[in-house]
């Protein structure tokens, strides 16, 4: 399927001259990662310098800033072989100072060999200050004047694996530049150099500010990366949508049964979202809308208002959450929700086997189950709906984009709903969701209260401990969150099996429950609904609590190293106190001396309670590979772009994404033929394969 114009790029790094197969294992591990196959060509155009070397300061030794690379022509005075297993060391020096070269593990015949006494020499290398004399420890180059004439002047300085020195990859990189084939122009803002050309100037820097996110050259390539995303999710959403869907219509009976029977009006953005969720269930157009809202923001009950607006047009819904947890504790509060209108609801999860999920599977099939609920389970083979209207989607950012869809195509041309309880900041909302409408849940509902956010240093954790009693005897629940499972010899963190014994020890085994990812799921259900029923104080919980749970009698959170977890995460953390009625606490833990992100992380989150601020805060200070989790959950993570410097960017490229789409669907003409070059360039397969499939 790839234009064969490609195939020297995705050919094997090893393939390139003075790659030998060494070389090309360190290559592998480097730019594929552990299990990820062979690194290519592309790769390696695509793993960009951090750093630059510029050689062409050259100073006297004196006047040599120290803690620097620097580039100085000395005379070899004097050598001081090694004793044991001390270090070999040169004396050199100019008519201003002098320099002690040290080399451990020396193998002295190339040392003498490369400085013998009374040569001039130019020596590269970081100057340091030790014990108040000049030293270089193994200088990066030796040269005489005939090797200088070969150095380059400015070096780009690559991100290296162990065994890896920057001198291969440089040769590889000018390898794999030789193969860099003619491209057609597909386009891009004005004033950004041709693809080809940034490539090569990314590859040689003059300047630092050649290394920024504003540099043309990486502004043409982010642009390129960014492009090629927006052009894919185009293209899904106008396959999506060719298909014409199925109007729901609901007459509101059911919805209102529902709403009649709550203790509290809904929120404004509530009736906003739910009024643009029912226009499109009542279109002819297939609905693609994703559902984002702040902690406690009520999405669940928007979700229970669209599905009974589908179960009252005689159809079905479905519900998927990311872990058994979460849909169970969805399970719950959607029967307690519903219970007044009789929505027939039930679950299914990979739990459920024998009689219990052939039954459920004849009444999904019969229609006699109004709304299913369950995780990945529901779109395994087997699983049919009598008549599926609508498929939701719950913490979509967990799911990949073939997996959200595969839940809609279990009913003929279903609507389809994505929620998300962790705000995304804006540019990646149009990163990875730019094939959905969106709606936002900015509001809290009446009544929520503020929670009082505290950070304490770890040696004072017996004062919180003291504390929290008290407050157990008033009659509070708390959460205490570890970063960890179980102790490790290679880490320091705290681990929940240990935090939850010692808090068993003080405060009787019978008050403090457990709760992981490993533990069997009868186990954790079990684990919640003692919390749940108030008969635990303290949750001990790794981030499996991190959404969904809901315990209203629960106020404080404890949640420690605290400096270890994202801002996000901490916010959804926060939120699963400030439930009920009673005043709310959070009490970071952490241990110091606090570095500044840690430091702004937690300064950020005891200032506000807006999760959508605190969601743009996140991308600006981690990246958003971590914000997205797209390392762990199969997201296209960036290589080139950065969605926090290149968010007017993605503007542009969503705009010429979507023109390039409705004047050329299938990508056939001229400029359609070279933006499939793009597509492959950049690995969208998912809509490589939709053009492939016409």
């Amino acid at each position: 399927m790839r234009p064969s114009l490609l195939d020297p790029l995705f050919a094997s790094a090893a393939s390139l001259p003075g790659v030998g197969p060494k070389t090309g294992r360190l290559l592998d591990r480097l730019l594929r990662g552990p299990g990820g196959g062979e690194a290519r060509v592309l790769d390696l155009l695509f793993h960009a310098p951090t750093a630059l070397i510029d050689r062409r300061l050259r100073p006297k030794i004196a006047e040599a800033p120290l803690d620097s690379y620097v580039v100085v022509e000395a005379s070899v005075v004097s050598h001081t072989p090694s004793r044991g297993r001390g270090p070999f060391r040169v004396l050199v020096e100019d008519e201003t100072g002098d320099v002690l070269l040290v080399f451990f593990l020396a193998n002295a015949e190339w040392v003498e060999k490369s400085l013998p006494v009374g040569a001039r020499r130019w020596i590269c290398g970081r100057l340091e200050l030790w014990e108040g004399h000049r030293q270089m420890v193994h200088p990066d180059r030796i040269l005489d004047e005939a090797g200088l004439a070969k150095l380059e002047p400015v070096e780009p300085v690559y991100p290296l694996t162990e065994g890896l020195r920057q001198r291969s990859i440089a040769k590889a990189v000018a390898g794999a530049l030789a193969r860099l084939p003619a491209l057609p122009e597909w386009g891009a803002p004005p004033g950004l150099p041709a693809f080809s050309d940034a490539l090569r100037a990314l590859h040689r820097p003059q300047e630092p500010k050649d290394l920024l996110a504003d540099a043309p050259a990486r502004m043409r390539l982010a642009y390129d990366e960014l492009f090629a995303g927006q052009l894919a999710l185009a293209l899904m959403r106008a396959r999506a949508k060719e298909r014409p869907g199925r109007a729901s219509v609901g007459d509101g009976r059911l919805a209102a049964k529902i709403l009649a029977a709550l203790p509290f009006e809904l929120t404004g953005a509530q009736k906003a979202a739910i009024a643009e969720i029912r226009a499109d269930l009542a279109s002819e157009t297939r609905m693609l809308r994703l559902l984002q809202g702040d902690v406690g923001s009520g999405k669940t009950l928007v979700a229970l208002i669209a599905m009974a607006a589908c179960v009252e047009a005689g159809r079905q819904a479905a519900l998927m959450a990311p872990t058994e947890l979460l849909a169970r504790q969805h399970f719950a509060s959607l029967a307690r929700f519903s219970a007044p209108a009789g929505l027939r609801v039930a679950l299914l999860t990979g739990r459920e086997k024998g009689s219990a999920r052939r039954a459920f599977l004849e009444e999904l099939a019969a229609g006699e189950i109004d709304v299913a609920v369950g995780t990945h389970a529901l779109f395994q083979e087997g699983v049919e709906f009598a008549d599926l209207a609508l498929a939701v989607v719950d913490e979509q950012h967990r799911f990949g984009v073939r997996q959200r869809l595969s839940l809609g195509e279990k009913g003929e041309r279903a609507d389809l709903l994505a929620m998300t309880a962790t705000p995304i900041p804006r540019t990646l909302a149009l990163t990875y969701f730019g094939d959905m409408d969106i709606s936002a849940l900015r509001e809290k509902p009446p009544g929520r209260q503020k929670i009082e956010t505290r950070a304490l240093p770890l040696e004072r954790i017996d004062e919180l401990i003291g504390r929290l009693g008290a407050a157990l005897r008033s009659g509070a629940q708390a959460y205490w969150v570890c970063p960890l499972v179980e102790e490790s010899a290679e880490s320091d963190l705290s681990a929940a099996g240990a935090r939850a014994a010692e808090l068993r020890q003080i405060f009787g085994e019978e008050a403090v429950g457990l709760v992981h990812g490993r533990m069997r799921g009868k186990d954790k259900d079990e684990a919640m609904a003692a919390f749940s029923g108030g008969a635990t104080k303290i949750l001990v919980a790794t981030t499996v609590i991190e959404v969904g749970v809901d315990v209203p009698a629960a106020s404080i959170m404890v949640i420690e190293h605290a400096e270890r977890f994202g801002l996000a995460q901490l916010h959804q953390l926060r939120g699963r106190v400030g439930r009920g009625a009673a005043q709310s606490f959070c009490m970071l833990l952490y241990k110091g001396p606090l570095g500044e992100a840690g430091k702004a992380r937690i300064a950020i989150l005891r200032e506000s309670d807006d999760g959508f601020a605190i969601a743009e805060e996140d991308l600006r200070l981690r990246g958003e590979g971590e914000v997205m989790g797209a390392r762990q959950s199969g997201l296209p993570g960036f290589r080139l772009a950065d969605p926090a410097a290149h968010g007017d960017l993605l503007a542009f490229a969503r705009g010429e994404a979507q023109a390039a789409v409705a004047s050329d669907p299938g990508l056939s003409g001229a400029r359609g033929r070279a933006l499939r070059l793009l597509l492959h360039l950049f690995e969208r397969a998912e809509a490589i394969r939709l053009l492939a499939a016409g």
